[in-house]
């Protein structure tokens, strides 16, 4: 009888130690697991869909605390605190270049380009704090954002060269595994990369990488080189987040209504007395 006991005490014993570690392992497998996207038609990660950032990259790419905006403004014209989305938080500007981007962050409430309604350039509409829209086919894919309904099309297939330089620049794609990979060249040197002042030249070459890592969230990332500009390349990293109402869709956003005094004004024509 106790030996009968004792083997049965054993079994369950050695039913529970394996239980137990079978609960602490089951969760460490599941993080190691690589989502796999849904696919389109022809076999690729289906990027489609209306995304938007939560973060506040447009106010500033670096670690930043909450500062005050135009007097007139109050509260509503302030800059949110936020983390920063630069790898190291560094930006390595050239000397010359960092007495520029001082003058710029000096002069951010009349000269940045945001205010006065120009398109906002790569990677900038990315996480501005309005939604966009990605629509996928084989050959190229659209991504139209709701800012002042700036637009670009990411070739896929074979592109043309771009015949000059442009706001939104040129987009060629490519796919790594399950992530999007587009190399964005041929931009002017008139777009910011936020509030705070950072810039670029005509020199700049942005490789941007869009991987889904839930069915609803992708991780981007845009590498950053411009050797007028900085001393190395840098890079930036956040999530991308689907809009998930029922109705989700990019309105409309035509800026220029509300900026034409900024713009035009210095045109009017000035009467005599």
């Amino acid at each position: 009888m106790q030996d009968w006991w004792r083997g049965a005490t054993s079994t369950s014993a050695a039913a529970a130690l394996m239980a137990a570690l079978l609960m602490s392992v089951s969760p460490a497998a599941s993080q190691t697991e690589v989502y796999k996207a849904s696919r389109t038609a022809d076999g690729k990660p289906n990027l489609n869909g209306v995304w938007q950032v939560l973060n506040t990259a447009n106010w500033d790419l670096q670690t930043h605390a909450a500062r005050p905006g135009a007097v007139a403004l109050g509260a509503a014209g302030a800059t949110p605190a936020g983390i920063g989305v630069v790898e190291g938080n560094d930006i390595p500007y050239r000397p010359e270049a960092a007495a520029k981007k001082k003058q710029n962050f000096d002069n951010r409430l009349t000269a940045d380009p945001e205010i006065k309604c120009y398109l906002p350039g790569v990677p900038r509409a990315t996480y501005m704090p309005y939604p966009f829209q990605i629509v996928q086919s084989p050959k190229s894919i659209l991504i139209a954002y709701e800012f002042a309904g700036a637009a670009r099309t990411i070739y896929m297939d074979k592109a043309s060269p771009s015949p000059a330089d442009s706001w939104m620049g040129h987009s060629v794609g490519r796919w790594d595994g399950d992530t999007l990979v587009v190399d964005v060249t041929s931009m002017n040197d008139e777009t910011w990369f936020d509030r705070a002042g950072n810039f670029h030249s005509d020199a700049l070459h942005v490789t941007e990488r869009y991987t889904p890592r839930t069915p609803d969230a992708l991780t981007y990332e845009a590498s950053i080189e411009d050797p007028k500009v900085f001393s190395r390349p840098w890079k930036i990293t956040m999530p991308l987040y689907r809009r998930l109402e029922k109705n989700a869709q990019v309105l409309e956003f035509k800026c220029v209504e509300f900026a034409e005094e900024l713009m035009y004004g210095h045109l009017r024509k000035q009467s005599s007395k």
